[in-house]
């Protein structure tokens, strides 16, 4: 039983509006982080979006601090805190196929469009909104908490980890930068990239880009074939349901372009690849160095079984393995790759396979970036605290959730997320038009003062 839920509904409805309003200020700042700024340490946009969170703790009486522009804090009393929320105010850059003004909150048949209404400004503004509704109604609070916000999530989290060697974090913390109920189990992550030739001959492909981004799968293609009949190609293609295939010839070559589906690469089964469309189309066509590819990244196998990885868990789920980039020119190759893994693996386990598998056939590897999987049990207080509020605010089943994705806690022991989105929805974080609806607005709201009650006693 919640103390408090039915004031803090009534409290959340009767405020929507200034609440909306809020975020459409925060929405506002273009808080894309960028290194190359004179402006440090993550630009100008980072800067005054971090400026805007601290001046809103402030001006609900929290204490508040300015970590060399790392991130900011405030205090909700005097005392240690026994507990941080966790969250960022950079976003990722808008990219191309937006409906609405990316940096322009809109309102439309109940769902907030903008980057970063769900990653994580839209949450942000929901915790900010939490402790006002605590200040406004009096709810007692017994001790200390704390609401962190950086500002170079998207770039590494090379904030928090700045932040944390001035302010250790404590007890409990959580982030509303996952999933609901309670995501306390997150894959480890394995990143690298590769390159390679091939013995190009009167077949060939003279260009090709697929995938811009390490993380996404790939939803588009271009390329530029040499030797390769139109019908040739279509003919290899006609297995790969679900995309579209545009072609035309022009001085003697094949000019095409494949359009998939793109999703976030520790989710590719809500993608449709197009690298690995490409290549098992050319390795059918006898291109060289695709056939060496397409037994590696072998299209429809997303865990990587065919290469003796494929690991699952009983916590985890499934592996996942991807080929996310792929690009030629001349007779290069380079290619990169998204591994997401069970916590009963590590990381040299999975790379060993790999880099084994890809030296073995010719590549080099050129660059890795690796984590290890993050997990809390779920008897804990903070986690089972949390699922009781989840509980009593939406109604539903509280359990444990495992995902790929990486949150803004990976790094810190004993944390978990709770929120922003729910499992069943699709929010476009990181795409265009990312959103949230109005109603999960709201039960942000709920969930994280009702949160921050229940972890305080």
């Amino acid at each position: 039983m919640l103390e408090y839920k039915q004031e803090f509904e009534k409290y959340f409805e009767s405020h929507m509006d200034e609440i909306v309003a809020s975020l459409g200020e925060i929405i506002g700042i273009e808080s894309v982080a960028t290194l190359d700024s004179s402006v440090k340490p993550f630009g100008e946009g980072s800067a005054k979006a971090l400026k805007w969170g601290e001046d809103f703790l402030r001006g609900l009486g929290m204490k508040t601090k300015n970590v060399d522009n790392y991130a900011v804090h405030g205090d909700f009393k005097e005392g240690e805190p026994v507990l941080a929320i966790l969250s960022h105010l950079d976003t990722v850059p808008a990219g191309e196929g937006w409906s609405y003004d990316p940096f322009k909150l809109t309102c439309k048949d109940g769902i907030l469009y903008g980057r970063g209404t769900i990653d994580d400004k839209g949450p942000s503004v929901a915790v900010l909104y939490a402790v006002k509704a605590i200040r406004d109604l009096n709810i007692p609070i017994n001790r200390n908490f704390r609401v962190v916000f950086g500002g170079f999530e998207e770039g590494g989290c090379d904030d928090i980890k700045y932040y944390q060697k001035k302010y250790p974090f404590p007890e409990y913390v959580f982030t509303p930068d996952g999933t609901f109920p309670v995501l306390n189990c997150e894959k480890g992550m394995i990143h690298l990239t590769f390159r390679g030739t091939s013995d190009d001959g009167s077949r060939r492909v003279d260009h090709l880009k697929a995938g811009t981004v390490i993380n996404a799968v790939p939803g588009k293609a271009e390329f530029i074939l040499s030797g390769i009949t139109m019908q040739e190609m279509k003919d290899a293609c006609h297995e790969s349901e679900g995309f579209d295939l545009l072609l035309e010839t022009e001085s003697g070559k094949l000019c095409g372009v494949i359009t998939g589906r793109s999703a976030h690469a520790s989710l590719p089964q809500n993608g449709l690849n197009t690298a690995t469309a490409l290549t098992q189309a050319f390795s059918q066509l006898g291109i060289s160095g695709f056939d060496k590819l397409s037994r590696i990244f072998v299209h429809g196998d997303l865990s990587g079984k065919a290469i003796g990885l494929g690991f699952a868990d009983e916590i985890s789920g499934d592996m996942t393995c991807v080929l996310t980039q792929l690009e030629k020119q001349g007779q290069q190759i380079k290619g990169g790759v998204d591994i997401r893994f069970p916590i009963n693996k590590t990381s040299d386990e999975i790379y060993s396979i790999i880099k084994n598998t890809l030296e073995g056939s010719g590549f080099e590897i050129t660059s890795l970036e690796r984590m290890e999987p993050h997990y809390v049990d779920e008897n804990c207080r903070l986690v089972q605290t949390l699922l009781k509020v989840y509980e009593g605010v939406s109604g539903k089943k509280g359990e444990c959730r495992a995902e790929g994705g990486i949150t803004y806690v990976h790094n810190t022991p004993g944390a978990v997320a709770f929120g922003a989105e729910f499992p069943w929805e699709n929010n476009n974080m990181h795409g265009a038009d990312e959103h949230i609806r109005l109603e999960t607005f709201k039960a942000n709201l709920n969930m994280y003062a009702n949160a921050i009650v229940e972890l305080t006693k």
